[in-house]
């Protein structure tokens, strides 16, 4: 028997709706929950080729935070009922991709991917921020705590990749750039599709 006052009603993990700007959420929690699921696919192909080195436990490390990012963002499109983007597939095989392939060229190639993406993922984080608080930031008091801290988990990335000679990858300005590049044109589609 319940206590006097007690609901016998099921929590939800879903958030109020009312008053939000349906387009502006759906499009950031989508893109960030695409985002954070290719970095975790651009780790994943990290550690597959330099989990073994000295480098190794850096990137684990900075993975692991990727892993609660996703997390978290999982949960964000439950209680927000945003669908994921339809391009998961391609993210899967592409951050895997990029992720390998950076290391193929070393520890520096892996540290100057990790420079480009999270600088990119950073700038993308604060442009976010911008846009909610000039919506209303009381309303998207939650959000907004969720993307400053993981805004500031990508620049402790960041800075660990120039720690580690990101900049003394070979072609590093043409890395970054094509890597950055490519990180804008993932953002653009997974925003909208």
């Amino acid at each position: 028997v319940p206590a006097r006052g007690v609901s016998l009603r099921r929590c939800s993990t879903r958030v109020s709706l009312e008053g939000v700007n349906r387009p502006v959420i759906d499009r950031i929690i989508r893109v960030d929950h695409a985002g954070e699921y290719g970095a975790n696919r651009i780790y994943a192909g990290q550690m597959a080729v330099l989990g073994r080195s000295s480098v190794g436990p850096i990137i684990q490390q900075m993975w692991n935070q990727e892993k609660d990012h996703l997390k978290k963002f999982n949960e964000l499109m439950v209680a927000y009922r945003v669908r994921p983007t339809v391009l998961l597939p391609f993210w899967n095989v592409a951050g895997f991709v990029l992720g390998a392939g950076s290391a193929l060229l070393g520890r520096k190639g892996a540290m100057a991917c990790t420079v480009a993406v999270e600088e990119s993922i950073s700038d993308h984080y604060n442009s976010q921020i911008r846009a909610l608080v000039e919506e209303d930031p009381e309303k998207y008091k939650e959000l907004l705590q969720v993307i400053k801290k993981f805004r500031d988990d990508e620049l402790e990335h960041h800075d660990i990749g120039l720690e580690h000679d990101a900049e003394a990858a070979p072609a590093y300005s043409v890395l970054k750039t094509a890597i950055q590049l490519g990180c804008k044109v993932a953002i653009f589609l997974s925003e909208r599709i």
